[in-house]
């Protein structure tokens, strides 16, 4: 699951939190989606099902960890036990450091990924600050702009990142030539247009993560 509730993916309703597996297993993964008339009948999968699909299909993973360091490492190097292949074709990536840096510390094998927009902790993706408080507001700035030179000076070699999973408005041809010269690739998010596709594989030679790779998509943040 990728939010904290359940409204915008599904059918339901409710923090992810609140509800157990049998109550999220029950209910519609399809329902908001623009193809939902051709897919009536899915569940939300286990993390494994939908390892075991993805491979099935010779996807490459993204596996998004949004916290719980130490057990979505735990798991993760369970899956990769049990399934080898994941070595290569598959990224575990996160918004913190610490994320990273434990898997990497519990598996050197894994590819790794941090994950970044400047400003996320004082703001939304839309640009509205996350706060109401001035000084709230302020005090975060401030840990953006930290968090931002600690993971371009030194965070990422720390962490022993292959890539950098970037926000698509931050990256330019001198961006991706600034992480390229360190052995870094950059992947953009989310791409979703044609147009937006073909500048970022025909002028930034830019790898990215998109909603659909057959449909022109709505933009996204």
């Amino acid at each position: 699951m990728h939010d904290d509730t359940v409204e915008r993916t599904t059918n339901g309703a409710g923090r992810l939190r609140d509800l157990t597996f049998e109550e999220i297993r029950k209910l519609n993964p399809s329902a908001k989606h623009r193809l939902r008339s051709q897919f009536q009948d899915e569940k939300v999968p286990t993390l494994k099902e939908a390892v075991v699909e993805s491979m099935h299909h010779n996807l490459t993973i993204y596996f998004d960890v949004k916290g719980h360091a130490n057990q979505a490492v735990d798991i993760l190097k369970q899956l990769y036990q049990e399934f080898p292949q994941l070595y290569n074709s598959s990224i575990v990536c996160s918004f913190m450091p610490d994320v990273v840096y434990k898997m990497r510390q519990a598996d050197r094998n894994v590819v790794t990924a941090l994950t970044h927009r400047p400003w996320h902790l004082s703001h939304l993706g839309d640009g509205t600050p996350r706060f109401s408080s001035f000084w709230k507001h302020f005090l975060y700035m401030v840990m953006d702009v930290v968090l931002d030179w600690g993971l371009h000076c030194f965070l990422w070699r720390l962490c022993g990142v292959s890539a950098f999973l970037i926000q698509k408005n931050f990256i330019s041809e001198d961006y991706v030539r600034y992480w390229s010269s360190r052995g870094v690739a950059v992947i953009a998010w989310t791409v979703n247009t044609f147009a937006e596709k073909s500048y970022y594989e025909s002028v930034l030679n830019c790898s990215y993560i998109t909603d659909s790779l057959v449909e022109d998509c709505d933009p996204h943040y």
